[in-house]
C-alpha cells in the first residue's frame, strides 16, 4: 500500500494499528489458504492485456474511476463518486483482504478520504449505470420490503454483458476441506489476485464484482443513512465469492440486492467476518475535477 497507493505515513500507519488490534483481519489463515493463482501470473495476464481500463485522474486517489448514467447524457466529466477498481487494498493482482468487519472497513475506507459505497453505487458501477437513489430505493419499507421491490423489478445484467458466464469470473476456487462453518483455523480465504480476469471487469474499469471476496457495502434504510449524505446505515454483503461457479449461494447479477444476512449497523463492533468477505471503497468528488486535474478551468 505504502507503495501503490500514495497515502501519506500517518494514514498507513492508521490504518496498520486496526490491523494489529485483530486475530483474523489479513488475507486469510496463511497455514491453510491455498490461492489457485500467484501474483505474478495474474501480473503476466494482465500484461498481455494492455486494453483494461485505467484509474481517472477525476478521483485524484490510485485505482479509481467514476461512476454516471451514459443513457441520461452524463460523462465522467459530471461524475460526484468514484469507486475502488479493486477489492481492498484495491492493488491489481493483490490478494483481497477477507476477516474484515463492517465497522473495520468503514474505518479504513475514511482513513483513506473515502467511504464505503451505497449499495446503489456498488449496483450501478457492476451494470454500468448509475441510477439515482429514487430509482434503486423505497424508503419508507422495512428493509425486506424494500429488497423484495428492488429485486423484484431489477435490471437483468452482468459486468460482462446481458448473458451469465461464471467462466469470465474469479469462480472458480473452492473451500478449504473442513471448512463447515466460518473459522479461522479451518477456512482459507482461497481468493484469486485482484484484476486477474480481463473479461470480468464492468465498463466503467471495475473488476471482479462477481466471483472472488463478497464485499461489505452500507444499505441505507433511510434517505439520510445514505454515505454520500454523510450517514450510515445497515451492512449489505454485495457480490458472489470465489467457490461461486461450485456453489452456487445465491443470484449474481449486477442489481441483485442481498437479503439480510448477518444484517446490522455498519459501526457494530460484533458486525460479521468471513473467509470470503472484503470490501472496497467510494469517494466523492466535485464534477468538475476532472477539469481541475487536466490542467484546464474549473
Amino acid at each position: 500500500m505504502r507503495n501503490q497507493l500514495d497515502l501519506p505515513a500517518g494514514t498507513l500507519d492508521k490504518i496498520e494499528a486496526i490491523f494489529t488490534k485483530s486475530d483474523w483481519l489479513g488475507q486469510g489463515n496463511p497455514k491453510i489458504t491455498k490461492h489457485p493463482m500467484t501474483r505474478a501470473e495474474c501480473r503476466a495476464i494482465r500484461e498481455a492485456h494492455p486494453e483494461l481500463h485505467s484509474e481517472d485522474p477525476s478521483c485524484k486517489a490510485r485505482y479509481m474511476v467514476p461512476l454516471f448514467d451514459p443513457a441520461k447524457g452524463e460523462s465522467a466529466d459530471t461524475a460526484n463518486v468514484c469507486i475502488d477498481q479493486f477489492e481492498f487494498p484495491n492493488i491489481p493482482c493483490e490478494y483481497p483482504v477477507t476477516w474484515v468487519r463492517s465497522s473495520e472497513a468503514a474505518e479504513i475506507c475514511e482513513l483513506q478520504g473515502k467511504r464505503l459505497c451505497d449499495a446503489h453505487e456498488w449496483e450501478g458501477a457492476c451494470a454500468g449505470a448509475l441510477h439515482t437513489p429514487e430509482v434503486d430505493y423505497t424508503f419508507g419499507e422495512r428493509r425486506i420490503m424494500q429488497e423484495y421491490l428492488h429485486n423484484k423489478t431489477r435490471e437483468m445484467i452482468w459486468a460482462y454483458g446481458p448473458k451469465v458466464d461464471q467462466k469470465k469470473c474469479a469462480t472458480m476456487s473452492h473451500k478449504s476441506p473442513e471448512c463447515y462453518t466460518p473459522d479461522w483455523g479451518i477456512c482459507g480465504s482461497n481468493t484469486y489476485p485482484a484484476g486477474a480476469f480481463p473479461e470480468c471487469v464492468s465498463s466503467f474499469g471495475v473488476f471482479d464484482q462477481h466471483g472472488n471476496a463478497a464485499e461489505h457495502m452500507n444499505l441505507p434504510v433511510k434517505p439520510e443513512q445514505m454515505g454520500k449524505n454523510g450517514g450510515v446505515g445497515e451492512t449489505e454483503m454485495k457480490g458472489s465469492w470465489f467457490i461461486f461457479a461450485s456453489e452456487a449461494v445465491h443470484p449474481d447479477d449486477c442489481r441483485w440486492r442481498a437479503l439480510m444476512w448477518h444484517a446490522g449497523p455498519i459501526r457494530a463492533l460484533d458486525s460479521h467476518r468471513n473467509y470470503h468477505l472484503g470490501f472496497r471503497c467510494c469517494k466523492d468528488i466535485s464534477p468538475n475535477s476532472k477539469s481541475a486535474a487536466d490542467g484546464g478551468s474549473p
